[in-house]
């Protein structure tokens, strides 16, 4: 998601970068199991699509961009529940 502050355009963080201090290990791994299942759900809609012939190359662009950031938000909550070693 892009936003404006002053006269620069900055981009967000990935939805779940603010809310992980406030979810406990159980309600991430819910969520982790609800993005997984969406994010093979786009897959096999991308596949779909890229295999019906169909020439929509902005909705095939538009699905790839929603699983990358699906992808992105699942790394965020999985690094949320290894806690950090200090080797």
């Amino acid at each position: 998601m892009r936003r404006t502050v002053g006269n620069r355009s900055t981009v967000d963080q990935p939805p779940s970068a603010g809310y992980t201090e406030i979810m406990n290990p159980e309600e991430i791994m819910q969520r982790l199991e609800l993005l997984r299942q969406n994010h093979r759900d786009l897959d096999s809609a991308i596949s779909a699509l890229a295999g019906s012939g169909s020439s929509d190359q902005l909705q095939l662009a538009r699905l790839k961009k929603r699983k990358l950031r699906l992808r992105d938000e699942i790394a965020v909550l999985e690094d949320a529940l290894v806690p950090d070693i200090i080797a």
